[in-house]
């Protein structure tokens, strides 16, 4: 500690790191960001979790902190893979699941995981996450649809009962 109190940068610990990422994604943008890359290479090659994990850590220079927390939501979002797509199907019923872009199905994965059943993240933040890496991976229309479909998803949570 310093004459201050407080902790020189060299002896904090991960978790207590403002930026979690290097280059243009940071903090937690960056480990939803590799959690997103993981999921879209299950879903295409049918690779595992875990092996699409490894090659993204691989080429990305992430911290532990940002591996962990992608890793916990990548392997959260594929285990609920199945509960996640029918919610999906139920938000957007004009769009067959198969037809949905690779990008948008697994960024909406990863955003309703994190808003149904991890719930570590405000809502809000977790939508404009969303939206933030729709605009950076999607097409030109997936903000808008990513936006829309969360919306009608946190309304339906706003009408349903409360425990």
């Amino acid at each position: 500690m310093d004459m201050e109190g407080r902790q020189p940068e060299a002896e904090k610990g991960e978790e207590d790191e403002v930026d979690w990422g290097t280059g243009s994604l940071r903090g937690r943008r960056h480990a939803r960001a590799l959690a997103l890359q993981a999921l879209y290479e299950v879903d295409a090659s049918a690779h595992t979790v875990e092996a699409a994990l490894a090659w993204v850590f691989d080429e990305s220079a992430a911290t532990a902190v940002v591996q962990r927390f992608a890793m916990e939501l990548a392997q959260g979002a594929a285990a609920h893979a199945a509960s996640l797509d029918v919610q999906i199907q139920q938000l957007a019923p004009a769009w067959p699941l198969s037809q949905l872009a690779l990008v948008d199905r697994n960024l909406l994965r990863l955003s309703i995981y994190e808003l149904t059943i991890d719930k570590r993240t405000p809502p809000k933040a977790i939508i404009n996450e969303a939206i933030e890496l729709a605009k950076l991976f999607g097409g030109d229309s997936a903000p808008r649809f990513i936006n829309g479909v969360l919306g009608g998803l946190m309304e339906s949570l706003a009408q349903s009962p409360k425990p």
